[in-house]
């Protein structure tokens, strides 16, 4: 079995106002895929993580990590985990 993945997509999605559908139309899976993948029902392949990196113009670590991600308000303003 295949360690989770874990992703900050749909924050990234909600902040940038992308529907589940247009990302899904512009890397080439299903909106139920990208759903499925924010639920963390699914790993990504690394060819979908690398395409929906690159349609956010962000590197992959940012959006995609085996290790859970800190808060973002502990990452903007240094409080340590």
């Amino acid at each position: 079995m295949s360690e989770q993945v874990h992703n900050r997509l749909a924050m990234v999605r909600a902040e940038r106002k992308v529907s589940r559908q247009s990302l899904a139309e512009a890397v080439g899976a299903h909106y139920q895929t990208i759903g499925y993948i924010e639920r963390g029902q699914y790993n990504p392949s690394l060819d979908l993580a690398l395409k929906i990196a690159k349609f956010f113009g962000l590197p992959v670590e940012a959006l995609f990590s085996l290790e859970p991600f800190r808060p973002l308000t502990d990452q903007v303003y240094g409080r340590n985990p």
